[in-house]
């Protein structure tokens, strides 16, 4: 086989082969070049596999040449294609971000183990995006997982609540896994395949108690796992407490790929034959999304620590997306699709001019906030372009996302859910303009826990955070390919369902 044959694998044999290598490298700079090496190899990977897909349509491989359903099939389309370059290209981003952040925040004697744990944890958010067996799906959702725990608790040098919030981390996290595998198991009892186009054939028209239930398991396990409210109570101790670059890297990553897995057993297992979607889509995913994008995003205007801000934030914006993904139509899930990518790259912006300030501060409360303008001009002005594109302002990734919601909603004939939209949107003009007041407009501290130099980020942390604020408005403007291959996955994925196209 050539190397064009053998590109499918590649996204998730690269990083978990060269993993364990991190560990044999001495401790230092060896093992971040390393580890950024292999990030950008696998984000090259991941670039020529959409290229390939959007050129010849879907690429199905065969793990050890053995044909589905019986053998395990890594198969991609435009709508896994778009999320692997997702996540790969965070990492890209991330990983070259991570040295100067690590090294202040995690025991030097961890370094290694750090690395080595990032890479596992690509890998797991990879494999479950790229897999075709729902098996696989709950094995690769553990192997992101368990190394996401680690990260989290990495954080225990600077603050020892990190290890409570990878605890109850865990304990979540496991209850979702146990809930996703139960749920698999029935569906296999139903069907005696694990194959995601196998079960979908074999579904069709099957609405037994068995499947049903292992529906309901399936959808409330990833709910635990996407941090759906009000399933979402782990994920603000997480991503606060967490190193700065674990944040960084899964809030741009991790809830998206548990929404990828969502709309996929949606569309491509069950299907629109299926009874209890429609009930699903009415009386779940369309509640639960609008409270999300309230509930927590007045949540977020009360909170004094700007990690625990953007977490909450983080729970309201994936109300948007279930909000899309509830009204089954083309528009609707294109939505979807395009603020999975959009809001990666804002919040990715926004953790990484945070993890900025803690490396200055060394703190991310308020009010070590306090004139920064003065302080790091650069760092600011990120953060305040990247709070502009979670808004939803003009020339900005996070205007198209909701443009497109919005347009989705009356389309649907959901013309309530359009204002609701606007509305809730301008709660973040509240929570990100009050940190924006605090930067621009008050006195920097001159003494005490918060005085800082007039000196901004290291290089090596501005550039990739640039990146992706740069990426927030190219995106803006450019919403050509983006929204292009959302629209085309869309419309394939609606075909598999057995809805209009």
């Amino acid at each position: 086989m050539n190397f064009a044959e053998q590109l499918p694998v590649l996204p998730v044999i690269t990083p978990l082969i060269l993993a364990p290598v991190t560990l044999l490298l001495p401790q230092g700079r060896a093992p971040h070049l390393f580890a950024t090496f292999v990030s950008w190899l696998t984000f090259a990977a991941c670039a020529f596999l959409l290229a390939a897909v959007s050129d010849v349509g879907v690429i199905s491989y065969h793990l050890g040449d053995w044909a589905p359903p019986l053998g395990i099939e890594y198969r991609i389309d435009l709508a896994n294609a778009l999320v692997l370059m997702l996540v790969s290209g965070i990492a890209a981003v991330v990983f070259p971000f991570a040295y100067a952040s690590v090294r202040l925040e995690i025991d030097e004697r961890q370094s290694t183990f750090f690395y080595c744990a990032m890479l596992i944890c690509m890998t797991g958010l990879l494999g479950v995006t790229i897999t075709g067996d729902a098996f696989n799906v709950f094995v690769f959702l553990e192997i992101s997982s368990l190394s996401t725990y680690a990260l989290i608790a990495m954080g225990a040098r600077r603050d020892r609540r990190a290890l409570t919030a990878a605890f109850n981390y865990l304990v979540m996290g496991t209850i979702g896994a146990t809930f996703f595998v139960i749920g698999i198991g029935l569906l296999y009892q139903a069907t005696g395949t694990l194959n995601m186009a196998d079960l979908h054939d074999k579904l069709a028209g099957n609405s037994s108690r068995v499947v049903g239930a292992g529906f309901a398991f399936i959808v409330v396990g990833v709910g635990l796992k996407l941090a759906m409210f009000p399933l979402h109570l782990w994920l603000p101790n997480a991503y606060a407490h967490a190193p700065s670059a674990v944040s960084a890297f899964i809030a741009a990553t991790a809830t998206k790929v548990a929404v990828y897995v969502l709309i996929r057993f949606f569309y491509s297992v069950f299907g629109f034959d299926f009874a209890f979607e429609a009930a699903a889509f009415t009386w779940v995913l369309l509640p639960l999304g609008l409270a999300g994008m309230f509930v927590a995003s007045f949540v977020a205007l009360f909170q004094e620590d700007v990690k625990r801000m953007l977490a909450y934030s983080s729970v309201a914006q994936i109300g948007y997306m279930l909000l899309g993904l509830s009204f089954a139509t083309v528009e609707g899930l294109t939505a979807t699709l395009v603020h999975v990518f959009n809001h990666a790259l804002m919040k990715g912006a926004l953790f990484m001019a945070v993890a900025c300030v803690v490396f200055r501060a060394g703190s991310h409360s308020i009010d070590a906030f306090a004139g920064l303008s003065k302080r790091m001009p650069v760092t600011t002005w990120a953060f305040i372009l990247s709070g502009l594109s979670l808004i939803g302002v003009p020339l900005t990734v996070g205007f198209v996302s909701k443009w497109y919601l919005l347009e989705a909603a009356f389309a649907a004939g959901h013309w309530y859910a359009g204002f609701l939209i606007v509305a809730s949107s301008l709660i973040a003009v509240l929570y990100i303009g009050r940190i924006a007041e605090v930067m621009l407009l008050r006195e920097p501290h001159e003494e005490g826990r918060y005085a800082i130099p007039a000196k901004d980020a290291p290089l090596s942390m501005l550039i990739p955070m640039w990146v992706l604020v740069g990426a927030n408005i190219y995106f803006g403007v450019r919403t050509g390919l983006t929204v292009d291959i959302a629209t085309r996955a869309a419309e394939a994925l609606m075909l598999t369902a057995g809805g209009a196209p």
